[in-house]
């Protein structure tokens, strides 16, 4: 099993969305966490099930909610690095451009 980093920038992404959910209805903001939560054990267990699709950067599609999270892989540590979690209708080059200048 991969150990999970959460980076500063997801944190915010899954915090802003729930809190943008839960204003559109009660509960649908918990129903949020609880998606990411599942595709983060799936993660956790077998994150190289899920394609690359930017460099070595792998994508997750949430189920019922149009999030993609975006996570890298460190074999060596076993670690699954979560960079963003964005709404599908965002532009990922945009945290990319951005992280790759790091």
């Amino acid at each position: 099993m991969f150990r999970m980093i959460i980076l500063p920038e997801a944190k915010a992404d899954i915090r802003n969305a729930s809190i943008w959910y839960e204003k559109k209805q009660k509960g649908l903001g918990k129903r949020f966490i609880v998606i990411i939560r599942k595709c983060f054990l799936l993660l956790k267990t077998n994150p190289n099930a899920f394609q690359i699709r930017y460099d070595d950067i792998r994508t997750i599609i949430t189920p019922k909610f149009p999030f993609m999270i975006h996570f890298s892989i460190n074999e060596i540590s076993k670690k699954v690095i979560i960079i963003s979690v964005l709404h599908t209708s965002r532009n990922p080059e945009s945290w990319y451009d951005i992280n790759s200048t790091n």
